[in-house]
């Protein structure tokens, strides 16, 4: 007699259950790319804020502005100026644009201003309410921004807010 070799149909059955249960598990990792994205992009532009933003500071020193306890026009490498306050750039819309080095041109490409993401299709919006500014990617949540605080005392640094779980973007 020969003996047959081979799967039985409940061997079969157990390996399929538990593939499915490993697909399920790890699924939601994957399914989320979107949201990763967009966190990665804020922080992308969390970052170059803060390097800008250390830059003017820089500036500022160097020009013996840094303890302004009014807004001074601080002209930056481009030869454009902006808005800061303590040497910092203050919540002025047009300074965010001009700090990051983008062009006027391009800025009134990329970034469009509005207190919620906007339906233009402009990369990146941004608000002022003249004590913070928030950013967001186009198209993103409501929840899915960061805010830049700026100085309010001499010695401070501004506070750049923190970016959201990839589950609220």
């Amino acid at each position: 007699m020969q003996k047959q070799q081979g799967f039985t149909l409940i061997e079969l059955v157990v390996v399929i259950i538990i593939l499915g249960i490993l697909a399920v598990t790890a699924a939601p990792k994957f399914i989320n790319l979107q949201g990763d994205a967009r966190v990665s992009a804020l922080n992308g532009l969390k970052a170059s804020i803060q390097g800008a933003n250390t830059l003017v500071y820089s500036k500022a020193a160097l020009s013996g502005l840094e303890k302004s306890t009014a807004a001074t026009p601080v002209t930056i490498a481009t030869g454009e100026t902006v808005s800061t306050l303590f040497g910092y750039m203050d919540s002025a819309e047009d300074n965010f644009p001009t700090a990051i080095e983008i062009s006027v041109e391009l800025a009134s490409a990329d970034i469009t201003t509005g207190n919620v993401a906007s339906t233009s299709n402009k990369d990146w919006v941004l608000f002022s309410d003249d004590s913070t500014v928030k950013f967001w990617q186009n198209g993103a949540p409501y929840e899915c921004f960061f805010e830049y605080t700026p100085v309010s005392t001499a010695g401070d640094v501004p506070d750049y807010g923190t970016i959201p779980d990839a589950d609220k973007c």
